[in-house]
C-alpha cells in the first residue's frame, strides 16, 4: 500500500473504487454502442448498394460484355 492510501479510510477507498468501476463500465458501454453502430453502417447492404450503384453497374456491364464477347467468339467463326 502506498502512504496515501494508508491515511485514507477504507470506506472512502471503496467508494472511489466503485465510482471508478461505474465510470469504466459506462465508457465500455459507450464504446460498444459506437462500434456496433459503425459496424452496422459499414455492413449495411442496401446503403452500400445505393452508394456504389454506378461503379457496380459499370463493372457488371463490362463483365457481361466480356463474357458475351468471349462466348460469341467461341461459337462464331
Amino acid at each position: 500500500m502506498s502512504s496515501l492510501s494508508m491515511n485514507v479510510p477504507p470506506e472512502i477507498l471503496e467508494k472511489r473504487a466503485a465510482e471508478q468501476r461505474r465510470s469504466l463500465h459506462n465508457c465500455v458501454q459507450e464504446l460498444r454502442t459506437v462500434v456496433t453502430e459503425r459496424v452496422r453502417e459499414k455492413t449495411d447492404v442496401k446503403r452500400n448498394a445505393r452508394r456504389y450503384f454506378g461503379p457496380l453497374a459499370g463493372v457488371a456491364a463490362v463483365l457481361g460484355l466480356s463474357i458475351g464477347w468471349g462466348l460469341t467468339g467461341i461459337f462464331v467463326d
